[in-house]
């Protein structure tokens, strides 16, 4: 089994919370990419995390935490800004993201930074998420995109928060259109499709991604299922039943769950292997959501197993 590397943003989360009657904020590493390479080394697969760091003791906890969790820093640089906050409120299971911090942190890893070694021996490359919103860390993806030789996966992760307006949509339009184009599989929410191609039903999102070159299209449905494309019938694998209690990171936990079984076993060979590979993400994503935070959520094969016995 090779790699993954995971390149994106690490942040602190801090939870809305209440404890003995008092409103109160629970300190979490988070993070979509961090998330998923978290979940990806927990399930057993090899993971590189490759962002920026903020100097101060934050910034430590992360690269500490990713080392304890046996998540590769080579690639993780540290530069001269405060780690950048996200504050989590929730309505029901659901995260509201809230970023605080400038200069972001996440967003300033440039394309001189890359480990190229590191990049060209991926069996895996992930880039997305809201570090495609900062110039510097954006030619650092199109850069690893450019010279990844394994498969390339791709996560636009909307945060509507820091869109300034219908030109920074269209930007970011443009920039999921391009990595779109290049990638083996795109995995997107429900909302982010809204977003991003409003009025469109989410298979139709996933056609139109598919025809810019998408090899498969994976679009979360939130509790309900999942409806992934890797030819021109779309299907809807359900989601299983589960008590919800934090929907953190539960994407992110599908991205790692198929990025973990791409190093097993590389690409399905058909539609209902994908079928097969979603209904085990989902299986992931559904203990996820049984437990509060993302990274520290992530759970094992064992762990899934346990809770979803074959």
């Amino acid at each position: 089994m090779g790699y993954a590397v995971v390149l994106g943003e690490a942040l602190v989360d801090l939870l809305d919370t209440e404890r003995d009657g008092e409103r109160v904020y629970r300190q979490a590493i988070g993070g979509g990419p961090l998330n998923v390479a978290v979940g990806v080394a927990r399930l057993g697969g090899g993971a590189q995390f490759v962002g920026s760091l903020g100097d101060d003791v934050l910034g430590g906890r992360i690269r500490a935490f990713l080392s304890a969790v046996d998540v590769g820093v080579a690639g993780a640089v540290t530069v001269l800004a405060p780690t950048t906050l996200a504050v989590v409120t929730y309505a029901g299971p659901e995260p509201d993201f809230r970023f605080y911090g400038e200069p972001v942190s996440y967003g300033l890893l440039g394309p001189d930074d890359l480990d190229l070694a590191q990049l060209e021996g991926a069996d895996v490359l992930y880039c997305g998420s809201i570090v495609l919103l900062q110039p510097r860390t954006l030619a650092a993806a199109r850069r690893a995109w450019s010279l990844a030789t394994g498969l390339r996966v791709f996560d636009p992760n909307v945060r509507p928060r820091l869109l300034d307006g219908p030109a920074a949509l269209e930007g970011l339009r443009e920039v999921v259109a391009e990595f779109a184009a290049g990638a083996h599989l795109v995995k997107l929410s429900a909302a982010d499709a809204g977003l991003l191609y409003p009025g469109e039903p989410v298979e139709g999102v996933a056609a139109y991604l598919r025809e810019l070159g998408a090899a498969t299209v994976v679009v979360t449905l939130g509790a309900g299922a999942v409806v992934a494309a890797a030819d021109a019938d779309p299907v809807r694998v359900p989601a299983p039943k589960v008590d919800a209690i934090d929907a953190t990171g539960a994407g992110d936990s599908v991205m790692a769950a198929l990025i973990a079984d791409l190093l097993v076993d590389g690409e399905p060979d058909s539609p209902a292997g994908w079928g097969e590979r979603v209904a085990f993400a989902l299986r992931v994503a559904g203990l996820v959501c049984e437990s509060p935070g993302g990274a520290t959520a992530m759970p094992t094969r064992a762990d899934v197993e346990r809770r979803f016995p074959s």
